[in-house]
């Protein structure tokens, strides 16, 4: 059990206004602690949002917030389809964020690079005037990006040769393409990396029906052969028509009509229109109050033929400093996004150029220390993190899954570098994650052969088997770690695996087994809860307390006892946990005396 119950004691407060806050100074910046929701995850929108933070139960608990994209228009992959970055109205408004920027309350928003929706301003354009548009660079036709590097295959679509093919670095099955149709009649096969959406009407039904093309039963079956047909990017009119009163080109016409689909189309850097529209949302988002920009989906940003097309060097450096000189002239903080195995060293290299990083090991390495009550990879992490002095931001839950790639070690030039667990670790972690109801996200090669796991889908309290007191543990830990902690706002109300959701959401909605929306009712209930009112208690002290800006101490203990002092000058936060028992303590001093926290 949690010993001590002693009064928080609010040594200083970080909950300041943002004019006091020094973003030429990251330590600073990166005080405090975050919340990490989506616009309509706690409450209907933003104004209900403010409301619970503003309330007396989390009060002073959080000094800053990211908001999730649906924050700005979008239609796909919730949020990260951005149509433009215009203010989303149904859940957001100017008053919010005015009423953000009054509580003290910093913003840390996305920008993301690479690549935006097939309803953006920018490709309906495209697709209306086609070689005529502004935007004909804007985004990536993938025949002419491969044109002589290949051979078309029975769709129309260039296969790259296999030495080409060999390095690309895919997310999905399949080459990472999306058909779609222009105004002026023809096809083309568009740069599509992340996710797409295509479904066909069924009103084609009685249209076909209507043109008397064959009776109900044979329109039936035509239907599903061009659903079929369009969900594969075949050819229609490779479709045998025998017995129908219907020829191939008034078909392709008719599935045009009742076609629709979604895509997160990859835009081209090359492109100057490209690096126009990336200033114009800088200035937007600094208008919005945004203090930390979160660069989602950077390195898939730069394309070359023959290398992996996932942060390709030289190109991905040139692409970062360029954003990082835009976002400095907007006062935003640049954060990148990035997923490699730790064996890589890539968050190595992006920290020695003076960028954060995200803690995308931590989740992992908690759950492992917890249920193997072994602290030696976490104190390993903590101590590079220590020495390199990473600027970090951490978490344990998000809105993608639990990372477990990320942990891996990576062979590189016929040398093997460990990763922070072994690959046996790896593996029990995925299979108890899974045991307890988590889903698995793969990567693939180009004939969608699965190459490595990727992460794990489920809510952290769902992955600690919904044991409260693990619960307590897990937060205690991230608080404690070096860096920035965001918390997520489900695990931070001890939201279980949500199955019917993701199964609602078909094939690729493995990641809604962690975004349930509270309501404000459902939040206040869960607010009297002994496991909400414990956390919030250590995330208050940690958001408070001047010793967590200072320096990290970890005391040498059994493998199975955890201890981390935070010292800064006479003040000093202290924690012990036995590993077995998963009991701890928190405690705070300052001129010597001390106090219990919990």
């Amino acid at each position: 059990m949690l010993s001590g119950h002693g009064a928080l004691v609010c040594l200083s407060s970080s909950f300041m206004s943002e004019s006091l806050i020094d973003l030429t100074n990251p330590n600073e910046l990166l005080s405090g602690v975050m919340l990490n929701a989506y616009p309509d995850s706690m409450g209907a929108n933003v104004k209900d949002l403010v409301s619970i933070l503003e309330g007396s139960s989390m009060a002073h608990a959080f000094s800053q917030l990211y908001l999730l994209p649906t924050f700005f228009n979008s239609d796909l992959d919730r949020g990260f389809s951005i149509i433009d970055y215009d203010l989303n109205q149904d859940l957001v408004n100017r008053r919010d964020l005015d009423q953000l920027k009054q509580a003290g309350i910093t913003l840390k928003l996305d920008i993301v690079l690479n690549h935006l929706s097939v309803a953006s301003p920018q490709f309906k354009d495209l697709l209306r005037h086609g070689a005529k548009s502004k935007f004909k660079d804007f985004f990536i036709d993938w025949n002419v990006f491969w044109e002589g590097k290949g051979s078309k295959d029975h769709r129309g679509v260039i296969v790259p040769e296999q030495r080409y093919l060999d390095h690309l670095f895919m997310r999905k099955p399949g080459l990472p393409v999306l058909k779609v149709p222009f105004d002026q009649g023809d096809d083309r096969y568009y740069w599509n990396t992340f996710y797409q959406q295509v479904s066909l009407s069924p009103s084609i039904i009685d249209d076909l029906k209507h043109r008397r093309a064959a009776n109900h039963d044979l329109c039936t079956r035509l239907f599903n052969d061009l659903t079929q047909a369009v969900l594969g990017h075949e050819d229609l009119t490779k479709i045998d028509l025998t017995g129908y009163a219907i020829n191939h080109d008034a078909l392709v016409s008719l599935v045009r009509k009742h076609v629709s689909f979604l895509g997160q189309m990859d835009v081209n850097a090359q492109s100057p229109e490209v690096w126009v529209f990336y200033q114009d949302t800088l200035n937007k988002l600094q208008e919005y109050g945004c203090k930390i920009l979160r660069l989602d989906a950077f390195a898939y940003l730069h394309k070359e033929m023959g290398q992996t097309n996932f942060f390709n060097k030289p190109g991905t450096w040139h692409y970062l400093d360029r954003l990082k000189t835009m976002a400095e002239q907007n006062n935003l903080w640049v954060l990148p996004e990035i997923h490699a195995e730790y064996g890589q060293h890539l968050h190595d290299q992006v920290a020695a150029q003076g960028y954060g990083i995200y803690d995308f090991f931590l989740p992992g390495l908690v759950i492992h220390t917890i249920e193997n009550a072994d602290h030696t990879p976490l104190l390993k992490w903590a101590t590079e993190i220590i020495d390199k002095k990473f600027k970090v931001v951490n978490m344990l839950g998000c809105h993608d899954g639990i990372p477990v790639l990320d942990l891996k070690g990576k062979e590189i030039d016929g040398h093997f570098h460990k990763g922070l667990l072994s690959d046996p670790q790896i593996d029990r972690l995925v299979d108890l994650i899974l045991t307890r109801g988590g889903r698995i996200k793969n990567l693939f090669g180009p004939d969608g052969s699965k190459i490595s796991y990727y992460q794990v889908n489920a809510t952290y309290y769902s992955a600690l088997g919904a044991d409260d007191q693990k619960l307590l543990l897990a937060r205690a830990i991230q608080l404690f770690m070096p860096g920035l902690p965001q918390i997520w706002y489900l695990d931070l109300f001890a939201g279980e695996n949500d199955h019917q959701a993701a199964d609602r959401a078909g094939k690729e909605g493995h990641k809604e087994i962690n975004r349930t929306n509270l309501s404000v009712a459902e939040i206040n209930k869960r607010l009297e809860t002994e496991v909400v009112q414990k956390q919030l208690k250590m995330i208050r002290f940690r958001n408070t307390a001047n010793a967590f800006k200072g320096v990290l101490e970890l005391p040498s203990t059994y493998h199975n006892t955890l201890h981390m002092i935070w010292r800064n000058g006479d003040e000093c936060a202290e924690f012990k946990a036995d590993l077995l028992t998963h009991a701890f303590t928190i405690k705070s001093s300052e001129n010597g005396r001390f106090q219990d926290i919990v």
